[in-house]
């Protein structure tokens, strides 16, 4: 199978996401800038997940540009992914609404590992289907940020329980790792058609 039908699907997934987390946000009732410090929390922690959920869009785009055709397995480990990234729209509504506290920071952190994970299974599973000299297995590569990445979650999870604002601040960290998209598959991309 052409992998059109699994972007297609994945993109309406994420929209849908995006739709719920922004339906969260709750509009102030006075038209003061100091009307929205109570919303203030809200609206970074969904500033953040909209970041993180623009990444996985434009990671996965590029993932399915250097897939040749889909599998049973390919379409349960993108499944797996779209699990995890459904749940952005809970743990970022229940982060903010609280104010960073500890369990919700926590809880968000895991959800972001598991998000990593599931991307990293992703990864593997199209890589074992085409083969280790694929266009996906060369330009992945060393992939440090895809190993740094839940390293810095598995740090910045029990440290929620210490101090929310710097676990947070490791979220951030990791958003801005990943902020500018991947070039290696454009790269091999190039390659290939040179």
């Amino acid at each position: 199978m052409k992998t059109t039908r699994l972007e297609a699907f994945s993109d309406g997934v994420l929209a849908i996401i995006i739709t719920i987390m922004v339906l969260e946000l709750k509009i102030p009732h006075a038209v003061e800038l100091a009307a929205l410090k109570p919303v203030l929390p809200v609206l970074l922690s969904y500033v953040l997940s909209f970041i993180y959920l623009g990444i996985y869009w434009n990671n996965h785009h590029h993932l399915f540009q250097a897939t040749e055709q889909v599998s049973g397995g390919i379409l349960w480990a993108n499944l797996h992914l779209l699990f995890w990234l459904s749940l952005f729209p809970f743990t970022t509504a229940w982060m903010g609404e609280n104010h960073l506290a500890a369990i919700p920071t926590a809880i968000y952190g895991f959800v972001l590992l598991m998000a990593a994970i599931a991307y990293y299974v992703l990864q593997r599973t199209i890589i074992a289907r085409e083969g280790c000299e694929s266009l996906l297995a060369l330009a992945i590569g060393k992939d440090w940020k895809g190993k740094l990445s839940p390293v810095l979650y598995l740090i910045a999870i029990p440290l929620a329980f210490v101090s929310s604002w710097i676990a947070s601040g490791l979220y951030v960290f990791v958003a801005l790792l990943w902020l500018i998209p991947d070039p290696r598959i454009e790269r091999e991309l190039e390659k290939r058609e040179d």
